[in-house]
């Protein structure tokens, strides 16, 4: 009896194993088939093979996910009404499957910041309403706002929180939190993607070859910079006059109560009021000198240099300044510290000091562009101080055409911004005939004042 149960056992082994390999063959056959014909782009003759494979083989291989992402977004193209409707559901259930079937490919927040974003395109054939499409894209960055990373994604996530607001379906402080939140999400990506090109454009700058490892990299570093870069102008248009200092001040001055032991409110209110330039309101005097008692850091020391420049105290809001850049210990915030304060002393016209706070940023981010701009427009606005003759005046705009190369050698949000200043400066330098009538081609001229710099004339 025991020997005809085993027997039992092993032929309906022999049976599964015998099914199993015959599905596995199935699918084999049917997942070359259907990659093929996608390879083609005939996606209308890969669907059949393709969700045959999806159906009786969802772990096989990650071309159901890849192929199926083109496959569905063919149909979705190519569809309308109930159809339509139906493909983009699938879709949306094809990244769950991935989520479960292959999930070193996807992440919840990667997940959600897509069908938000799917959702959003398609509001109309779904059927849903703003929030309902807000609270996809929000439990993505509430639960895995590492991974929750997309760019346009972002931007469509704070654009519904602001018209939500415009609908009165969220408050200011819903606004302006969400704002600070997004905000920080990008700056945090740009430091991390900043962080990696620094290093490949440090090595470019040092005149070494780079490998194709790192040739490959640098076009995906700068896409993502460029795209944050984008998203981060967008952000600050859509949110536009709803965060001026009318709507900012009261709002504020009626929580401050409430929130004067919470430091990141705290730094958060200050640093909106600082942005907006609603610094001369006593509120910001508040808010300032509570966040500093309560948690002294290069933020709150910043903020109070600005107070001493709003009292024409320059010598003590440099030494506020000097205390933030000792206080800050992250290399990227940092560099915009020094860029800020950089800004500050070139707006007094404080030019030399401001250069070499944009140079230390620079050294710190060499992949912002931003501080070569600066320094470049600051050459170009002293060139009729800074030489002593007609000629040597406008051989400063090759000084300026130079740096301005260079922030568009680096950074590529500003290489076409770049190109045309630096074109600009050129066009205001001496000229072929100048250089003829002068008789110094190939010269070094040395350039006084505050600049102290030497330039070559170009050779005819």
């Amino acid at each position: 009896m025991k020997m005809k149960v085993t027997l039992i056992v092993a032929v309906l082994c022999l049976g599964l194993t015998s099914g199993f390999a015959q599905t596995q063959e199935e699918c084999t056959t049917k997942l070359s088939i259907f990659h093929e014909y996608v390879k083609a782009k005939n996606y209308d003759a890969a669907y059949t093979p393709w969700m045959e494979v999806r159906k009786a083989c969802p772990k096989f291989n990650k071309a159901i996910i890849i192929d199926g992402d083109k496959i569905l977004d063919y149909k979705i193209e190519n569809s309308t009404g109930a159809e339509k409707k139906a493909y983009i559901e699938d879709l949306m259930k094809l990244w769950e499957e991935e989520l479960t079937n292959f999930p070193s490919r996807s992440s919840q927040g990667e997940l959600l910041a897509k069908k938000g974003q799917l959702m959003y395109e398609h509001k109309a054939e779904l059927g849903l309403t703003d929030l309902e499409v807000y609270d996809t894209f929000d439990k993505g960055f509430t639960t895995d706002k590492k991974n929750f990373k997309n760019p346009k994604s972002l931007y469509t996530y704070f654009s519904l929180m602001v018209d939500l607001y415009d609908a009165k379906q969220k408050t200011a402080q819903d606004l302006f939190n969400k704002y600070d939140d997004v905000v920080e999400k990008i700056d945090e990506e740009v430091a991390n993607f900043s962080a990696n090109l620094n290093k490949i454009i440090e090595k470019e700058e040092s005149g070494a070859t780079l490998t194709s490892k790192e040739i490959k990299l640098k076009k995906p570093y700068e896409s993502y910079l460029n795209a944050y870069d984008q998203i981060s102008g967008s952000i600050d248009g859509k949110l536009g006059e709803r965060a001026n200092c009318e709507n900012l001040i009261p709002l504020y001055e009626k929580d401050f109560e409430s929130h004067k032991t919470d430091a990141v409110w705290l730094q958060r209110a200050a640093g909106k009021m600082s942005d907006k330039e609603c610094t001369s309101d006593p509120l910001f005097f508040k808010l300032v000198n509570a966040y500093h008692n309560l948690n002294p850091s290069a933020n709150s020391a910043y903020y109070l240099g600005i107070l001493k420049d709003k009292e024409n105290k320059t010598s003590e809001a440099i030494k506020y300044y000097e205390q933030a850049l000792s206080l800050e210990t992250d290399s990227y915030k940092k560099a915009k510290l020094y860029s800020k304060i950089a800004d500050k002393l070139k707006r007094s016209h404080s030019y030399s000091k401001a250069r070499s706070y944009y140079r230390e940023a620079l050294k710190l981010n060499p992949s912002n562009g931003r501080p070569h701009l600066q320094i470049a427009s600051m050459y170009a606005a002293s060139a009729n101080n800074c030489g002593d003759s007609t000629f040597n005046k406008r051989a400063v705009f090759w000084l300026a055409a130079n740096e301005a190369s260079s922030a568009g050698r680096v950074d590529p949000t500003l290489k076409s911004h770049a190109s045309q200043a630096a074109a600009n400066y050129r066009a205001k330098a001496p000229q072929k005939s100048d250089i003829f009538s002068e008789g110094n081609a190939g010269q070094t001229i040395n350039i006084g004042c505050w600049i102290g710099l030497s330039v070559t004339v170009p050779n005819l």
